[in-house]
């Protein structure tokens, strides 16, 4: 099968799709994804073809829709979970956390828990408060969680495969901006283990790595700095937990400086850790700090300010030259 172009949103929607008609224990949960097909239509048309008992709209409990959805697992069901915006997990934080991501070590590996939990996640689309968070470092935190994000369609609808065929719990971060975004989706074509991150544009004097919305604006800073001369390696992480810190420095070894790029606040954030690690395996090839770029560490803005809010080409370019300037 040749490859097809397709939105991020419509690859996530076949896969889901895929996944329903392979095996009927997969069954899909979350407010509105049944006859409205998700405020983002990303599960459109799914519960007219696989019925009300696979494709289940759900109260507004976001608590209860995870709860559930542990039950079922223990049962033997995929359940995969949509929380409709990032801002709306916290009510179900208690049970990923302290049942989810336990559940498998306090039953000596005797239970699994195959849920995924789908979060549409970061900003870029105008949304009111609570709307356009990038809350990933929360979880990748917790031991016991798989934490990944897709940063096109073809990754996207490969990564939720494997997601939905992982016996461990897996959070799914969508990034809500790049919805729209066509790239070449290959069915036939798995793009690599779930947790590999991939170099997307080869690059010798410096490495950008990025995951989810933030791989787009990395490369286009990286065609920016190539009419300047500057040869940008981009690396999309793909996983935030577990971080491919092999590949990581691996480009690090090869180009020698690294700035790492996410729209989550830099303090604490995912680029907190990879700046520490890369500074341990590296140290004596690194030839400047190791760079981070994302947002300020303060609550998300309102929609005229997000702009600014967010990590641009501007504030990745500084970055570069200030690292190519040690």
């Amino acid at each position: 099968m040749t490859a097809e172009k397709m939105a991020l949103a419509k690859a996530i929607n076949e896969s889901l799709r895929t996944a329903l008609d392979a095996d009927p224990k997969v069954l899909i949960m979350g407010e509105d994804v049944g006859k409205l097909g998700g405020v983002f239509r990303v599960t459109d048309g799914l519960q007219k073809d696989f019925g009300e008992e696979r494709v289940i709209d759900t109260p507004l409990a976001e608590s209860g829709i995870v709860g559930t959805a542990i039950g079922l697992a223990l049962r033997g069901y995929r359940p995969v979970v949509e929380i409709q915006f990032d801002g709306f997990v916290f009510p179900a934080y208690d049970q990923i956390v302290t049942q989810l991501a336990k559940m498998h070590a306090r039953a000596l590996g005797k239970i699994k828990l195959p849920v995924v939990i789908r979060i549409p996640y970061g900003g870029g689309i105008g949304a009111v408060e609570h709307h356009s968070e990038s809350p990933e470092a929360l979880f990748a935190h917790v031991a016991g969680l798989k934490v990944v994000s897709p940063s096109n369609a073809g990754d996207a609808y490969w990564m939720m495969q494997q997601a939905i065929h992982s016996d461990d719990p897996v959070i799914f971060f969508e990034p809500k901006r790049r919805y729209w975004d066509k790239s070449e989706v290959n069915r036939e074509a798995i793009p690599g283990p779930l947790h590999k991150a991939r170099v997307v544009r080869e690059g010798t004097d410096l490495t950008l790595a990025a995951y989810g919305p933030m791989v787009k604006v990395c490369q286009e800073a990286a065609a920016a700095a190539e009419e300047e001369g500057k040869s940008l390696e981009v690396l999309d992480l793909r996983s935030m937990s577990p971080i491919d810190f092999d590949a990581v420095q691996a480009s690090v070894e090869k180009t020698r400086h690294l700035v790492v790029v996410h729209e989550a606040p830099v303090f604490l954030g995912t680029g907190a850790e990879i700046a520490a690690r890369i500074t341990e395996r590296c140290f004596y090839h690194l030839e400047a700090p190791v760079l981070r770029v994302g947002g300020y560490h303060a609550p998300y803005p309102p929609a005229r300010l997000e702009d600014e809010y967010l990590p641009g080409l501007d504030r990745v370019l500084d970055a570069v030259d200030r690292s190519l300037a040690y």
